[in-house]
């Protein structure tokens, strides 16, 4: 047992570390407790943990940012080469284009000639077209026989979107134009050269299947205007008629005069403007064979009458005798129109013994017309009538047993039977 102020413990007393600091004179200590031990050795585990992580993330930064600078780098470099690659690839392409461009071009510039030559060949024929109709020419074109032949709108529908898509095809830009050769890749397989070469192929056929069309009615018009004088010049011919001496070459096929050679091609003519040539000739021939049908007294004097009295050997009613009738005498009432057979000028008109009040008309060729017994006079001499024009009214003057029209028709003063020439009015009629 200790004395007062003195410590009992009871079993083993744990030793107590003191740290003793000296400044100067002044001493002081401090007593390290258990716990204090602990938690500075704690400290120094943590700060020797952090600054083990600090050093190591130093140290590993360094590499982890070196693979992110090498993997950014490969990126940019893959991505650099894409671009050089897609560069290559477009230059390809323009260039391309620009060979496909030039390509489209010629063709564009062809088949604009032809379309202008289309254009241009309408507007010759436009003329030619209207003579026809005027002459009463129609043709039908020809049923399409071949695969360049369509109906008329078929055809224009494909040569108007052949010629929008030419007209994308030039405006294209070299974004678009990468695009559509970009396509050409594509499944189908078709590249911009082969679809231009589909609608310049496709608008050639239409400009062809029209070229033809005005071929077929070319033709068919020049056929129709021959058929049409060559009939009508062989019914006048057969009343003795003498048509002009080119028409009556062309219509015959052979000319009076002697001709030949051997067959040369001409020089500087087309085959369109040859068809051309041919049909301006054709109708020209037509007319000329209708214009001296009209010239010549083909018409009927009094149309509707009865013929009371026709051409030829007869009893005279006033000394009943044989004599030749010069004429053919139409039934008719005093005041009845009398109409000019044909084209001419007036060489009488007045009275003459036994016609009466008589009008004679020449119609050239030696041809002349007489109408006598008339009532009425109403042209003058030197007057140009035209066919079926009223030249007086059915009479009974002059020699004459009652009214009525008489009627001469006249070759070089000598009387002929004017039936010959109402006959072949008549078939001249469908052709006029």
């Amino acid at each position: 047992m200790a004395g007062t102020g003195d410590q009992r413990v009871f079993g083993k007393r744990t030793p107590q570390h003191v740290l003793i600091l000296a400044s100067g004179e002044r001493v002081r200590h401090m007593v390290i407790r258990p716990w204090m031990t602990a938690a500075a050795i704690c400290f120094i585990a943590i700060f020797t943990i952090g600054y083990l992580a600090a050093t190591t993330y130093l140290v590993l930064r360094d590499d982890l940012i070196g693979a992110a600078m090498a993997r950014q780098a490969r990126i940019q470099h893959d991505y650099e080469d894409r671009i050089s690659a897609l560069r290559a690839q477009l230059d390809r392409i323009t260039s391309r284009q620009l060979l496909d461009q030039q390509v489209v071009e010629q063709k564009v510039e062809k088949l604009l000639e032809q379309q202008n030559a289309l254009f241009s060949r309408h507007g010759k024929l436009g003329d030619l077209m209207e003579r026809a109709e005027e002459q009463g020419l129609t043709v039908d074109t020809p049923k399409p026989v071949n695969a360049f032949q369509a109906p008329a709108k078929e055809k224009q529908a494909g040569l108007t979107g052949g010629l929008k898509a030419i007209d994308r095809l030039l405006s294209a830009d070299t974004h678009s134009a990468a695009q559509s050769s970009a396509s050409a890749f594509a499944p189908t397989g078709e590249s911009v050269a082969d679809r231009a070469d589909r609608v310049f192929s496709r608008v050639t056929l239409s400009l062809k299947a029209i070229e033809q069309e005005q071929f077929a009615r070319i033709h068919g018009l020049t056929a129709d205007a021959d058929r049409k004088a060559q009939a009508m010049a062989a019914i006048m011919r057969r009343t003795g008629v003498d048509l002009p001496a080119q028409d009556q070459a062309a219509t015959d096929g052979n000319s009076k005069n002697g001709l030949g050679g051997p067959f040369v091609e001409p020089i500087g003519v087309n085959a369109f403007d040859a068809s051309l040539d041919r049909l301006d000739l054709a109708l020209t021939r037509l007319d000329t064979v209708r214009q001296t049908a009209k010239e010549l007294p083909f018409s009927n004097p009094a149309p509707g009458r009865d013929i009371t009295s026709p051409f030829g050997n007869r009893i005279d009613p006033f000394l009943g005798r044989l004599a030749l009738h010069a004429g053919i005498d139409f039934q008719a009432d005093v005041g009845a129109s009398v109409r000019a057979t044909g084209s001419g000028k007036v060489t009488a008109a007045g009275y003459s013994g036994g016609y009466g009040n008589m009008v004679e008309i020449d119609h050239g060729q030696g041809i002349t017309t007489r109408f006598g017994h008339l009532s009425g006079i109403l042209v003058s001499v030197g007057d140009q009538v035209e066919a079926g024009q009223i030249i007086g009214r059915a009479g009974s003057t002059g020699r004459s047993t009652g009214p009525h029209i008489h009627y001469e028709v006249r070759r070089n003063g000598d009387a002929i039977d004017p039936m010959r020439f109402l006959n072949a009015g008549l078939k001249l009629t469908t052709y006029m």
